[in-house]
């Protein structure tokens, strides 16, 4: 089921961001959110995952599944997102970076989701790698699986593309694309480059 967004305002003191913007995002889909900077696309993804300092006030209501979510706390909504930066932890390598994603369970299961994980990107013989040296490619990737096994029913990416080279951008975008495609899940996009844009039919614009 979709992720959908009924938002009435957001806004930080007596500035308003986003004004009466309905949104549905349906599984598999790839909607991008485009605007320049100070137009409010990460704060609609704060919105989305609970993380809104207390001086913005949203009104709206967001469902997630046909749950409403945005009374819950983040840990409770299942909502993953990936950051321009990757966040991997430096004291961990890649095998155990995407074990911490992975929720709690028997050792084994956890360890075997963490191998398909490794498969899936390609990149079995770097399970024991120290992530700072990997390339900036291969960094995102290990995030953004990282996040995908924490099991999210929704994905969202803020500015995920934004520190990669032109060439390596490329094949990292389509890289995710294609993995949460096949995962089936909504993702909400926010970016100000056109470049970025999955789907040209599934673009909001702020600002």
């Amino acid at each position: 089921m979709s992720l959908d967004l009924h938002i009435d305002e957001l806004r930080i003191g007596a500035h308003a961001l986003v004004r009466n913007l309905q949104l549905r995002v349906a599984p598999g889909a790839i909607h991008t959110v485009m605007g320049p900077s100070g137009s409010g696309k990460s704060s609609l993804l704060g919105a989305i995952i609970g993380t809104l300092p207390p001086d913005m006030h949203f009104a709206g209501t967001i469902s997630l599944l046909g749950r409403r979510i945005d009374h819950l706390p983040t840990e409770q909504r299942a909502v993953g997102i990936l950051f321009q930066d990757d966040l991997l932890f430096a004291h961990m390598n890649v095998f155990e970076n995407l074990l911490f994603g992975v929720p709690a369970g028997p050792r084994a299961e956890r360890r075997a989701r963490v191998a398909q994980g490794l498969r899936d990107l390609d990149m079995e013989p770097f399970a024991s790698a120290d992530p700072a040296t990997l390339s900036g490619g291969q960094r995102a990737r290990v995030a953004l699986m990282r996040a995908l096994l924490a099991e999210p029913k929704a994905l969202l990416l803020d500015e995920p593309f934004s520190r990669l080279d032109a060439q390596l951008r490329s094949k990292v975008r389509e890289f995710v694309f294609a993995l949460v495609r096949k995962r089936a899940i909504p993702v909400l996009m926010v970016t100000h480059d056109a470049q970025d844009i999955a789907d040209p039919a599934q673009v909001t614009r702020l600002g």
